[in-house]
């Protein structure tokens, strides 16, 4: 216990030199790490093997799972079919910001299906346009005045195709049908998705290879490399995608320079800036848009969706006025996107995030997370390289692959998932407790003590 003690005092001092405010959490030691395994994989009941079983002689093996059925759900925990109550810190990849079965999302679900659930596009929804008038609204008021319209679509993955489509017909529009300015630039460790389009902007060997050849006329360049960005941008780009901070590249955060160079270059060529806030947006870090934390810099295209439904499928394009005034009927399309149950829900959902206690609920929450898991760095200092992040946006950096730290921590009850470059991503709901942040902890030291020993 002396050396927690030790390396909090230790961590404390360093943030202060750095301007940071210690105070009483900084101050105290870490809870007790969790040794004991108290939720074997292998521990499971008959009926939940041969549910395994069933599910996989019926569904396509495109994930690997551990042999445990989540059933139900409550605020940031998750239970099995065998009863055994798992720490969500996953969040179903950083979805379910308000936790699971919210009583008011349940409400406003419920509601909502006992009116309209679908009707298409072939009319107007009140919903999608009470959405979309509150998002931009939002926005606009968050500084982003260039806000101007939204095509709702399902995911994430069709928000991305959508903005990528987008820019191909700006590049029409501002060179010609037949010109090449067709080009889009994204970045190294960046992932858009995986449909044919958004997988061709996703920096990934492992998900690109299978699925050669990719849509052509996409090339990617080192993140933050403000050089090798403007030799990249020619006058032949269309579009620049980037996620102001990468979630499945490993938590990477962009630098404002780069940004502001992204901007200016885009300018002098006349190519969108699209920033990809699927992950990072939404409240996530802290703020309502990520990109809110490098100052001022306006995208020309922004996409949304993970926890803007808290678990129902949606996904958005936020467009400037310049880009959606190009955009004409049938250029793009959806038969779900904006249906009136996910808009109806997302409208409540995106009401409760977008506020401004809430937001701040998220940094503090955030910050004191990521002051804990930096006293378990400065405990474990040869298993973690680096602790960054921001809000409830952070990762754990080992010196190797932390995939069997996933595990490890899954039998102490706490569910986890990696990131590039050997991290451990921390995404909990955004409705998390304090007290349940240093139980993650604890969870956690206990895992990393039994990957320090098994390495």
């Amino acid at each position: 216990m002396h050396r927690f003690h030790r390396s909090t005092r230790l961590v404390a001092s360093t943030l202060s030199r750095h301007g940071a405010k210690p105070n009483v959490r900084f101050m105290s030691s870490l809870p007790k790490p969790v040794t004991e395994i108290t939720h074997p994989d292998s521990n499971v009941s008959p009926a939940t093997q041969e549910t395994v079983q069933r599910f996989n002689q019926y569904t396509m093996s495109t994930y690997g799972r551990p042999d445990l059925v989540l059933n139900r759900g409550q605020g940031c925990y998750v239970y099995d079919t065998d009863d055994r109550a798992y720490l969500d810190f996953t969040a179903g990849i950083a979805v379910v910001a308000l936790g699971h079965a919210d009583p008011q999302v349940a409400k406003v679900l419920e509601e909502q299906a006992k009116k309209l659930v679908h009707t298409s596009n072939l009319y107007y929804s009140e919903t999608a346009g009470l959405l979309a008038e509150k998002i931009v609204k939002t926005t606009q008021q968050h500084g982003g005045d260039w806000a101007s319209k939204i095509f709702f679509a399902n995911s994430g993955t069709e928000a991305n195709e959508g903005a990528l489509k987008f820019a191909r017909k700006w590049g029409k529009h501002i060179a010609g049908d037949n010109s090449k300015k067709t080009k889009i630039i994204s970045f190294v460790n960046g992932f858009h998705g995986r449909s044919m389009g958004a997988l061709s902007a996703t920096y990934n060997p492992k998900y690109q290879i299978p699925f050669a050849p990719l849509v052509p006329g996409f090339s990617s360049v080192p993140y933050n490399d403000v050089d090798a960005a403007l030799n990249a941008i020619d006058d032949d780009v269309c579009g620049v995608i980037i996620e102001p901070f990468q979630g499945e590249g490993g938590i990477h955060s962009a630098n404002k320079e780069f940004l502001e160079a992204l901007r200016k270059r885009c300018d002098e060529k006349k190519a969108l800036l699209i920033f990809d806030e699927i992950q990072c947006g939404l409240g996530r870090t802290g703020k309502l848009w990520g990109h809110e934390h490098h100052g001022g810099i306006k995208p020309d295209l922004l996409t949304m969706a993970k926890p803007l439904a808290n678990g129902v499928p949606i996904g958005a394009v936020l467009s400037s006025d310049k880009v959606s005034q190009i955009i004409k009927p049938g250029d793009h399309g959806t038969t779900f996107g904006g249906n009136p149950l996910a808009t109806g829900v997302a409208l409540h959902v995106f009401g409760r995030i977008s506020d401004e206690s809430f937001l701040k609920s998220v940094q503090d929450k955030g910050d004191a997370l990521k002051a804990d898991l930096k006293v378990l760095q400065a405990e474990m200092p040869d298993v973690i390289k680096e602790v960054r992040g921001q809000g409830l946006l952070l990762g754990v950096e080992l010196f190797k692959d932390p995939s069997p730290v996933v595990k490890m921590a899954r039998e102490r009850g706490l569910l986890l998932v990696t990131a590039g470059c050997n991290t451990i991503r921390i995404v909990p709901p955004l409705v998390v407790t304090p007290e349940e942040g240093r139980e993650a902890v604890a969870r956690l030291a206990g895992a990393l003590q039994e990957f320090k020993k098994s390495a």
